[in-house]
């Protein structure tokens, strides 16, 4: 007589888009489950204080739940959370937001703000595809890397990519077959905008005269770039078309063209940009008269935008290379009032800081680690006003302990920012005065 199978209730959805239930004093994360609903479940992996494991069988169902639209959901890693209807994916995250503030951070916002969101499909512009050489799969494989492996998910499309691009995966498999070094082709770079798709190829080796024929039919056919990666990203160099359009986003609301290169950093999702530049602008508020601090400014994303409205912009960032393209874009846009430097934030001391200059106001948007040190730095003369974009709740969560409990600040508003649909993705916002 078979065992009757261990059940749990699920509490809530934690960072990650897991299930989140306890049983004898463990916290037990399921893959595969959503917040109210009972499941049978398989621990595959057990610590002392937790367990991991993975939904068997749904036996209660929360309303949230949708049948995942894409076909490769549950073998490939790219989405977690296609099982749960979209506006129910916002709500998780905004808790998530919540949890964070109140539970690392101690602090709760003096008001929420409504959730910033866009398309829920084919939003991804920018993608990094694996690509392997895989014989007893038929050949070559072209997509994300499969959940918790490091193996390569045999895809035929991709729902979270534009559909013009989902519908290049088995053409590029196709292709990358024919190649004299298709066992030497670790990865696909993607930059896709309105004007211009461009592919950046990464190969190992040199590409003989045959691969770059077949590599200019299919530009040719599919109305792709490419550009071509033989070691590190400063390798990276256009190669067919040589005429196609400008690789760059548009801002319009500020009337901004941004090129940059398919190796420098620019946001995902193009529809939720523009619409996050709107509230970080709202929130910031700049005025004629200020002086104001773009802290990890990139290729001046931000930057450029406050600009428009401030009496100067200082931005600063720890990559030399985007410092460079940042001035390359405000010459472009014929913006005169910016200044830009190279530091390495994470290092950053108060004299360093102070030797910057008051500012007026400050808006900061670092990486996943955040801006500890930036923050714990800030002096007498700080900002009144300190806009904060996040993508790590946790390191927002720890920053704003320290501007609340120590530097001053009242939280003023926080929300989120949906920029990865179909993912525990978490991008938030939030303002901080004086």
């Amino acid at each position: 007589m078979n065992p009757t199978p261990p059940t749990l209730d699920i509490e809530s959805l934690n960072h990650e888009g897991r299930g989140v239930a306890h049983r004898d004093g463990k916290a037990i994360f399921v893959d595969g489950a959503l917040t109210g609903e009972t499941v049978t479940y398989s621990v595959y992996r057990k610590k002392d204080t937790f367990e991991m494991a993975q939904a068997v069988r749904i036996l209660r169902e929360s309303p949230a739940r949708v049948k995942p639209r894409c076909k490769h959901f549950g073998v490939c890693g790219g989405c977690s959370l296609q099982h749960m209807e979209p506006s129910a994916q916002i709500a998780a995250k905004q808790r998530v937001l919540e949890d964070n503030l109140a539970h690392i951070g101690k602090v709760r916002p003096e008001t929420m703000l409504s959730p910033i969101h866009g398309p829920a499909w084919g939003y991804r512009s920018r993608a990094r595809l694996s690509v392997r050489l895989v014989e007893k799969k038929g050949g070559v494989l072209v997509g994300f890397h499969e959940r918790k492996s490091s193996f390569v998910a045999e895809m035929t499309s991709c729902d979270v990519l534009p559909p013009r691009i989902s519908a290049l995966i088995p053409h590029l498999r196709e292709m990358i077959m024919q190649l004299s070094i298709r066992d030497q082709l670790p990865q696909l770079e993607l930059a896709a905008t309105d004007a211009v798709d461009v592919l950046v190829i990464r190969h190992m080796v040199p590409l003989a005269e045959a691969d770059e024929i077949l590599l200019r039919s299919f530009a040719d056919t599919h109305r792709i770039q490419w550009w071509l990666q033989s070691k590190g990203p400063d390798t990276i160099v256009p190669f067919y078309p040589l005429d196609a359009p400008e690789l760059a986003y548009t801002l319009p609301e500020f009337n901004l063209v941004m090129p940059f290169r398919p190796s420098e950093f620019t946001q995902v999702n193009t529809a939720v940009n523009p619409v996050m530049m709107r509230r970080a602008m709202q929130l910031l508020d700049p005025q004629p008269t200020e002086r104001i601090v773009d802290m990890f400014c990139g290729l001046g994303n931000f930057t450029l935008p406050i600009a428009r409205r401030a009496k100067q912009v200082v931005g600063i960032e720890g990559s030399k290379e985007l410092v460079a393209r940042a001035r390359q874009n405000a010459e472009r846009n014929g913006i005169h009032n910016t200044e830009f430097r190279v530091e390495n934030l994470f290092e950053i001391g108060a004299e360093q800081l102070a030797a910057l200059g008051h500012f007026d106001k400050m808006l900061i948007d670092p990486p996943r680690d955040g801006a500890f040190k930036l923050v714990e730095s800030l002096g007498d003369d700080a900002p009144r006003r300190i806009v904060y974009v996040s993508c790590n709740p946790s390191t927002l969560a720890r920053d704003a302990a320290v501007l609340v409990h120590d530097k001053g600040y009242r939280l003023r508003a926080a929300g989120i920012a949906n920029m990865f649909p179909h993912t525990a993705h978490v991008e938030s916002i939030a303002v901080f005065e004086r």
